[in-house]
């Protein structure tokens, strides 16, 4: 079982979120999808996030340019490395995929959408009105999605989510555990998830 902790907020996420599917699929894998809010996780244990954005190093910022470009080549997406509005307030589009999985819909599509809308089209996910358009998009009743992301329950889960992955060492998105215990973070740890399933597959042979 694969655990996949995420924000739609990360480019980075992004990437994992699109790369961790065929993995899966490429090893029998079950994917568990765990909506969370990162910045809830920078607020409460990972500050050094904000003091990196208050005092970039420039070199560093050049390059990140250039590999996430890179890795959107790799993968076939378009990624605008810094939108409009960034960073941007995910927790009603995070709640909404909480909300889908309750209602028995899948929420892939709709993070997908969001994922798509925000660091390809450069949308802000924050807005009624981008979450009514992408709803709209996917078939989902944007009336109903927006008064259940408003449910107490919906709020109290995604909060519960991003409590569970801060208390089993994670401080970021994408948090992706194997079988519970084994962390990896980050898409550019796919090598080493890849490795981590074939090492599982060999076991259970």
């Amino acid at each position: 079982m694969i655990e996949f902790f995420f924000d739609c907020s990360s480019p980075w996420t992004y990437l994992a979120f699109h790369n961790i599917q065929p993995l899966a699929k490429e090893f029998g894998a079950e994917i568990v999808w765990r909506p969370i809010l990162v910045g809830g996780i920078f607020n409460t244990i990972n500050p050094s996030v904000y003091a990196q954005r208050e005092h970039p190093v420039e070199a560093k910022v050049a390059y990140q340019k250039k590999d996430m470009a890179d890795w959107a080549r790799s993968a076939g997406l378009a990624i605008k490395m810094r939108p409009t509005v960034f960073p941007v307030n995910s927790v009603k589009a995070m709640r909404g995929c909480i909300w889908l999985a309750k209602d028995g819909k899948d929420m892939v599509p709709f993070a997908r959408a969001v994922f798509e809308a925000y660091w390809g089209a450069d949308k802000d996910i924050s807005q009624e009105a981008v979450l009514t358009e992408i709803c709209r998009g996917l078939g989902i009743d944007p009336q109903k999605f927006l008064a259940g992301i408003g449910e107490q329950a919906i709020k109290d889960q995604l909060k519960a989510n991003t409590d569970e992955v801060m208390a089993r060492g994670g401080f970021g998105s994408p948090t992706i555990f194997i079988d519970k215990t084994d962390m990896y973070f980050g898409n550019d740890r796919m090598p080493l998830i890849r490795e981590a399933l074939a090492r599982r597959k060999e076991r259970a042979a």
